[in-house]
């Protein structure tokens, strides 16, 4: 698959990407709209959903990237493959994924990713980061009962932060007894979770639930 070159960080406060995105018509993106489905947000090239879609084809698959380049490569090669379960959207998912899951079936969505985001480590650009509070709770609002929520980063601080916003908000309970997990429990690893570890380095995993009382 041949690589289209993008910049590696975009400011999601930039006034181009303060306009939400319009959803699609999801009929007409999946060929069976009644599967589960699996959201990756801040989903880079798409390898990783491009994989897992071919995997588990019982699973519908949509990942969210800011980067647009990114998105139409990742949606040709959706179509190279004919994949009908996957579908890759340009948008900011900060201003854009209440609209985007609103427009989504009624219990669709079973299982949510966020995975190695941008860390922003400048005290000053702690608001360009993807995980803020607003984000949590509209996947509180529209995760399916049981739902799926797995973050994991190679940044503790920017891990823990994001654990810590899922922690503190009543719809979700970690599900390990220590504050990180030891392994991933998907099938498929992103390129970056394979780089950190080929590197020697950690990576720091949580895994949520939707809590029952909650919903």
């Amino acid at each position: 698959m041949a690589r289209v070159r993008v910049r590696q960080h975009v400011n999601p406060l930039c006034i181009k990407y303060q306009v939400s995105a319009n959803p699609p018509e999801w009929n007409q993106i999946y060929s069976n709209l009644n599967l589960p489905l699996h959201l990756d947000i801040g989903c880079g090239r798409g390898r990783f959903l491009y994989l897992m879609a071919q995997t588990h084809p019982e699973w519908n698959f949509l990942g969210l990237e800011i980067r647009e380049p990114l998105v139409e490569e990742a949606n040709a090669w959706r179509d190279e493959k004919g994949l009908t379960n996957l579908h890759y959207l340009f948008c900011n998912a900060n201003n854009s994924i209440q609209p985007i899951l609103a427009s989504l079936p009624t219990g669709a969505l079973q299982r949510v990713t966020i995975q190695f985001p941008d860390p922003w480590f400048k005290q000053k650009h702690l608001k360009r980061r993807m995980v803020q509070p607003e984000l949590v709770n509209e996947l509180a609002n529209y995760i399916a009962i049981n739902g799926e929520v797995f973050i994991q980063s190679d940044v503790k601080e920017v891990a823990t932060e994001i654990h810590d916003r899922f922690s503190s908000h009543p719809a979700f309970q970690c599900q390990s007894d220590d504050y990180w997990l030891t392994e991933n429990p998907l099938p498929i690893p992103t390129e970056r979770e394979l780089a950190t570890m080929k590197r020697g380095k950690p990576v720091y995993r949580s895994l949520f639930k939707t809590r029952l009382t909650y919903i």
